[in-house]
């Protein structure tokens, strides 16, 4: 089912132009996907780094920090790209519920879009806020892969894992109380060439199949910890990168595509 809502999806991008920007997608779309519940303003709980104008439209890194509000705990993230052609770009999904976490993904902007972080918390409350970002325009979910797709298939799911200090130092992101202080950063590093369905081989010029990161799951210290659903919208090699608690010790990442391939990685601290 995933695999033909997908599809549907990217064959809708070629036969309807992209909504101008006059024309906002966002009362359908988050109707359709919160199913008409109640979005309220989280613009004091959550913080979106986003680029005014992207230097690369196939690799833009998109960032947010979030904090419950008033004692509630996160239980759910999901990053809309309003106007990709599969706006659901990546849904974090926690095994058990937190009270603040960071993000950030390189992504795929395919045109001038609205963005939107939207925070569930356990008790059924659903927070947003919202940013935008210009582009030159290219269509990057259309782009050409940047490596030959069979060299591609090589080195598919290979994963790095760095774990670091959060980075802080008065960026936007230190808004919400620096909470570069009480976590560190876990970095993904993904060989994955994230065909989108829309791409064309150069050679052959048929279009490439669709093939993109379906699901990264982060286990620490062998209890599970992130379900990331992922999506075209996801670069070719991307980034994830995402808050773990400051006592961690190990991490295990187990990545699953479209066709069923599956991967996994281990990274341990230094002295354990």
């Amino acid at each position: 089912m995933k695999r033909t809502i997908a599809s549907v999806l990217v064959l809708l991008a070629f036969a309807v132009p992209a909504q101008a920007v006059e024309d906002p997608s966002w009362p359908d779309l988050s109707a359709s996907i919160f199913d008409e519940r109640t979005l309220l303003d989280g613009s004091d709980i959550i913080a979106i780094d986003s680029p005014y104008r992207t230097g690369n439209d196939s690799r833009t890194l998109i960032a947010a920090q979030l904090e419950a509000p008033g004692g509630r705990m996160l239980g759910k993230v999901t990053l809309v790209l309003d106007e990709n052609p599969m706006p659901v770009s990546a849904v974090f999904k926690f095994d058990t519920p937190l009270p603040r976490f960071y993000f950030q993904a390189t992504m795929r902007i395919n045109g001038p879009t609205p963005l939107h972080v939207v925070a569930e918390t356990t008790d059924g409350q659903l927070f947003v806020a919202e940013s935008f970002v210009k582009t030159s325009g290219q269509g990057a979910c259309a782009a050409p892969p940047g490596t030959d797709p069979k060299e591609a298939l090589a080195t598919l799911g290979n994963m790095n894992i760095g774990i670091d200090a959060l980075p802080g130092g008065g960026s936007s992101l230190d808004l919400l109380g620096g909470l570069a202080l009480r976590d560190k950063q876990v970095d993904v590093d993904i060989s994955h060439p994230s065909h989108s369905g829309m791409q064309m081989d150069q050679i052959s010029l048929l279009f490439i199949p669709m093939r993109y990161v379906e699901n990264v799951e982060i286990d620490l210290d062998g209890a599970g910890y992130v379900d990331m659903t992922g999506s075209i919208s996801l670069s070719e090699n991307p980034r994830v990168s995402m808050t773990v608690p400051a006592r961690t010790r190990t991490v295990d990442v187990t990545m699953t595509d479209t066709d069923g391939t599956i991967s996994k990685a281990q990274k341990t601290l230094a002295g354990y």
